[in-house]
């Protein structure tokens, strides 16, 4: 039997016994199931049936019926919509002097559009949950198998499974069609796992092969209630046969096959038990939905939204005050054009006052850029694609490129100050290969070398042989028994993938290992190669072929344990194989210090160490060991607590045997990766629960730590020689000391931090205070935040979520490749999954996924750095140019009484934002590159330029605020004082209102729209095409909305006033001057800029040469400059 606790499993082996149930608990948290929906016998405990959910699977977030008010509600929620909402009612309640046409339209348009995005997503969703929910599915009734649907399954349905099919809910497993009980699974939608796991039927009902037998099953399972971990369960079945005492058997989480994971290698399965059904099913609870994240760019947006509100807000108090200044004289109260009605005149001043305000902010609202969300939006999905279209982040060998899993992040991806990394499968290939081993000191390598002896063609029998005999000899045997016992490594004869068979040699079937544990396979592959092979698991017996040709047959049973993993053997020995800091403490014999210094001496070298060791257990210990365990494993209540203790009480008292070591090598231009990261100011910290000396090796190798590198430590080892208060301080002096000594040179700086599991839960204790100095915790990360490079050894996987840079509050990016860094990789700011050997936990968690460390580079130096330059001009940009919109109709109150007359036409209103100037920075923040993907690549240090989101500090945008204001005085004051005389067209009319106001629009538009085709370094064909389209279209709508290009949609107000104001020759002369005057500044700031303190990023754009490039569609979809020639 095969129990599984938290991600380690353990081997023990013992015998079975059919132990009643001891009695009842009060348990807090369970349920009863009732197999088949059968009572329980009379007198044997009291019916009570209970309501459980159905089958169906809901991932969809509306129905028909709910979508319409659930999404506005969520869509109101939006500051920015809320408030354009409220401008809109205003409109339609009081006389504002814009139509609320100009308001409702972008706000339906915004709407609608977002709608219809979310709305979509959700059809797809539902017609999942459809095809998901209907799917067929055999249930056991009155002896026979009846197909049913997946929704209408129940708690207790005895469901049947076929090999290839899908479990359809969480069913505890009774019967198989293999001999032994047991069956396979692949889990790859759970966990990304792609390996056989083994499963084991319920030792009483294992032996049912038809309908009939399970049917007459006459049971009930207590258990847990529903929880969202994978690898846990806890529970218990009660057989009642006859009118005997039922019989009680343990349920763990080998019982357990979970929904969504598929049966392999297996013909059928009867006798299924459901027991978490529909949204109970650990896989609907663990797809909930993730905590939302938020970008610095998005919080620098909000922050730009609110000075702008406080601006709306200040004008129209300014234009309110001054209209009833401007009134107070009686004759200016009630202008000849202008009476007011009787119902005006009795109405409150204080309403009256109240009013105008409202209708000067709906007159200047346009200022508050509504659509700049839409178009966000549209620039983080289109944006994503870029990423999975990377055919340099693809990887051949797992046939995957990278994934992004939500397109909040992407800027985020160029503002990352920390990397925060796993080692085993992040850093490393997790790959693993049995180098050596040592036994009782002596040293024994496969093939090659036997205690320091170079064994030319010598077989691996050959060497153990030629050790010492006596108590040596019993060493071995005990040794490699040990190694060919403790893993739960699964034996397979051959298998086809991708239509070729593996475990095929020279036409025969041969037998290969898999395991979800690559250390575990490499271990037993290097028995085999060292003469003790591992054969199979067959009716609970392990089978081995020792040295000697001989099959050994184990009896087994598999159960749990936090880090060592034991045996019982027939003989009553204990084998037990871990972690040194696990063993070493239980060891009372045995040739420890030799062990130990070849352990140590291993990690230095940079390879995984394990300790073996034994006990032997005499009759009376034995049976009360199972005693104790069987106890504990039918416990619902504290099982891991009881486990635990029972534990504790057998594994005592160990012989040492010796030790292993595997090597997992240093991943593709890792090292590289790291050194590129360092040179961008990223400092990267690795974060593994290896051993201090393994993982240092790694470090070293990765160039994380240099050779000049200045190592400090804080390990527990050196916080008992000095108390954990005087070794912060002594280090902080260090780092300060050195710190003051270089001044500005980073080189005098390097300094790397190793700092182990213990220390650091005393480093992070809330409560711990130093006297005059706040507490450790502050200390601690002053020293960090001075080294280059900081390595946390033996980490647990919540403490690697635990470490938090509070004081600066920087940008940190966690990777990892395992389950253990879920917590990690959810606890950053962005997080990334490697699409490794541990599953795909890591993955499926992340924000983005990659499928090796060594992509890491590209993604945050090119990808992350273009994502961040771009979308901080897209959010500038909006703001610059509702500026230049909004602040002449602001001048303007002032020439026209307050009385709030709009300077634009309605049309405009409506449109600049939705059609004139929506397209070219949309296309902007998706294709610019300022700087090529070669040159950043090769200058990391380009990556500073824009560290701590430095393109949307509050100086940069004042700078732009202020640009925004000399360019919409230059319009206004430019057109005013152009037209102070009265200006006449060619057939001798004047210009009015609307060509005054036209005239500032054409200047407007064409000035922004030119400001971005200056700031653009990255020219393409479709660049062109909707810089200069765009402006194309601003003219063609204005004279069809003036009646020239189409007589029947002419406006009245608005009726050839385009075109009269293009047949006067001032008029093009002042809209040239006006746009060459309003440009000037900025062009004339950027070269003194250039010229008198360059950036790097502006050094290198003159060093590399910039390149047009074409856009093309391939198969993969619109991909973006895959072909260029220089300019």
């Amino acid at each position: 039997m095969y129990f599984q606790r938290a991600s380690y499993t353990t081997v023990h082996v013992v015998e079975r016994h059919l132990i009643p149930c001891a009695g009842e608990e009060n348990w807090v948290d369970s349920r009863t199931v009732y197999i088949g929906h059968k009572e329980p016998p009379p007198g044997a405990e009291a019916y009570i049936p209970q309501r459980y959910p159905d089958n169906r699977i809901v991932s969809s977030k509306y129905t028909f019926w709910n979508f319409i008010p659930k999404n506005l509600f969520e869509q109101f929620r939006r500051i920015a919509n809320f408030y354009f909402l409220l401008i809109f009612l205003v409109q339609l309640i009081i006389d504002t002097p814009t139509s609320p046409v100009t308001s409702g339209l972008p706000l339906f348009f915004v709407i609608t559009v977002t709608a219809i995005k979310q709305g979509y997503e959700d059809w797809l969703r539902h017609k999942a949950d459809c095809s998901i929910n209907e799917c067929p599915v055999d249930v056991v009734q009155q002896g026979k198998a009846v197909r049913t649907q997946s929704h209408k399954l129940r708690v207790g349905d005895i469901v049947m499974v076929r090999e290839d099919d899908t479990f359809p809910c969480d069913l505890i497993f009774l019967s198989s069609s293999r001999d032994d009980g047991t069956c396979y699974v692949t889990t790859t939608s759970l966990d990304g796992e792609s390996s056989h796991k083994t499963y084991y039927a319920v030792p009483d009902t294992m032996a049912f092969k038809t309908e009939h037998e399970v049917d007459s099953l006459h049971a009930t399972i207590e258990c847990e209630q529903p929880q969202p971990d994978l690898y846990k369960f806890v529970g218990r079945i009660n057989i009642y046969k006859d009118k005997e005492e039922p019989v009680s058997r343990t349920l763990g989480a080998e019982n357990l096959l979970l929904r969504g994971a598929t049966l392999k290698n297996t013909q059928h399965i009867y006798g299924t038990v459901a027991v978490y059904t529909g949204m109970e099913t650990k896989m609907a609870l663990n797809y909930q939905s993730k905590s939302q994240k938020r970008s610095a760019v998005e919080k620098s947006m909000n922050a730009f939204l609110i000075v702008y509100l406080c601006i709306l807000i200040s004008k129209a108090l300014i234009n309110t005050v001054l209209k009833y200044a401007w009134q107070w004289s009686p004759d200016r109260d009630e202008p000849w054009y202008n009476h007011r009605t009787e119902h005006e005149r009795q109405r409150h001043v204080v309403i009256r006052a109240f009013t105008d305000f409202l209708a000067f902010m709906v007159l200047f609202n346009y200022i508050i850029p509504v659509s700049m969300y839409v178009t966000v939006e549209m620039q983080k999905f289109l944006g994503s694609y870029f990423i999975t279209w990377d055919e340099e982040m693809f990887d051949e060998e797992l046939g995957q490129g990278a994934q992004v899993n939500t397109s909040d992040l992407n800027e985020e991806l160029g503002q990352v100050e920390y990397v925060f990394t796993d080692k085993t499968g992040t850093l490393t290939e997790n790959n693993m290969e049995f180098i050596e081993c040592c036994v009782d000191g002596n040293v024994y390598i496969p093939h090659a070398i036997c205690n320091g002896q170079i064994l030319s063609a010598a077989s691996s029998i050959d060497m153990i042989d030629s050790s010492p005999g006596g108590y040596r000899r019993e060493y071995e045997d005990l040794f490699f028994r040990a190694l060919c016992l403790c893993h739960t490594v699964q034996v397979k004869e051959e298998e086809t993938v991708d239509g070729i068979k593996r475990g095929i040699h020279q036409g025969r079937p041969t037998s290969f290992y898999i395991s979800s544990s690559p250390d575990e396979v490499a271990l037993v592959e290097g028995m085999k190669r060292l003469g003790y092979t591992y054969l199979r698991l067959k009716d609970n017996h392990m089978e081995i072929l020792n040295k000697d040709d001989e099959i050994e047959s184990v009896l087994a049973m598999f159960c749990s344990l936090l880090l060592c993993v034991s045996v019982f053997s027939g003989e009553y020995l204990l084998f037990c194989k871990g972690a040194d800091s696990s063993i070493f403490p239980r060891v009372v014999s045995g040739k420890v210090e030799q062990v130990k210094a070849h352990v140590e001496q291993n990690a230095v070298e940079g390879l995984r160490t394990l300790c073996v060791a034994y006990r032997r257990l005499s009759e009376s210990e034995y049976r009360e060991a199972c005693h104790h365990l069987t106890e504990a494993m039918l416990a619902l209540q504290d099982r891991e607590q009881r486990l635990a203790q029972a534990y504790d009480v057998i594994e005592r008292d160990f012989v040492l045997l010796g030790a292993t070591a595997v090597e997992d090598r240093l991943q593709e231009k890792a090292a590289d990766t790291i050194e590129s990261l360092h040179k961008a100011g990223i400092k990267v910290w690795v974060l593994t629960g290896d051993k201090m000396e393994t993982a240092a090796a790694t470090c070293y190798a990765s160039k994380l730590f240099r050779r000049s590198t200045q190592i400090l430590e804080l390990t527990k080892k050196r916080t008992k020689e000095q108390s954990l208060h005087d070794v912060l301080f002594e280090l902080n002096r260090t780092v300060l000391r050195q710190r003051s000594i270089s001044g500005l040179s980073v080189d005098c700086l390097d300094f790397g931090l190793i700092i182990d599991g213990a220390t650091l839960s005393a480093v992070l204790k809330p409560t711990q205070e130093v006297s005059g100095h706040g507490n450790y915790r502050e200390i601690f990360l002053e020293i960090c935040r001075n080294c280059s490079a900081v390595l946390c050894c033996r980490m647990a996987p919540l403490q690697k979520a635990q470490i938090k840079l509070s004081k600066e509050h920087p940008i940190t990016l966690a990777i990892g490749d395992g389950a253990n860094d879920v917590s990690m990789i959810l606890e950053a700011h962005v997080g990334i999954g490697i699409m490794g050997k541990e599953g795909r936990q890591a993955a499926r968690n992340s924000d983005y996924a990659i499928p090796k460390f060594k992509h890491l580079k590209k993604m945050l130096l090119v990808h992350g750095h273009y994502y961040y330059i771009r979308i901080a001009e897209l959010v500038q940009y909006f703001f610059y140019k509702n500026v230049c919109f909004i602040f002449p109709q602001f001048l303007y109150q002032f020439f026209c009484g307050f009385s709030q007359q709009p300077l634009y036409d309605t049309a405009y209103l409506t449109l600049y934002n939705i059609s004139f100037t929506s397209l070219p920075i949309l296309l902007y923040s998706l294709v610019e590159q300022h700087v090529t993907i070669d040159a950043l690549k090769r200058e990391p240090s380009l990556y500073r330029d824009i560290a701590k989101n430095s393109l949307l500090r509050w100086p940069v945008f004042l700078y732009w605020t202020c640009l925004g204001l000399f360019d919409a005085v230059t319009f206004f004051f430019g057109a005013y004082f152009l037209f102070d005389n009265t200006t006449f067209t060619s057939n001798g009319q004047m210009f009015g209102n609307w060509t005054f106001g036209t005239l500032i629009f054409t200047v407007l538009v064409f000035t922004v729209t030119l400001k971005l085709a200056l700031d653009t370094r990255h020219w393409t064909w479709i660049n062109h095409f909707v810089i200069w389209g765009s402006l194309l279209f601003y003219v063609i709508f204005s004279l069809l909305w003036g009646g020239i290009i189409w007589p029947f949609l002419n406006y009245q107000r608005m009726y050839y006033v385009f075109m009269q104001m293009l047949s006067s020759g001032p008029a093009w002369l002042s809209i040239i001057l006006l746009i060459t005057v309003s440009l000037l500044p900025d062009v004339i700031k950027k070269v003194l800029c250039r010229a008198i303190c360059p950036t790097a990023t502006e050094r290198a754009q003159v060093k590399s040469p910039q390149r047009k490039s074409v856009l093309f569609y391939s198969e993969n979809g619109f991909h973006v400059l895959l072909q260029s020639v220089f300019s």
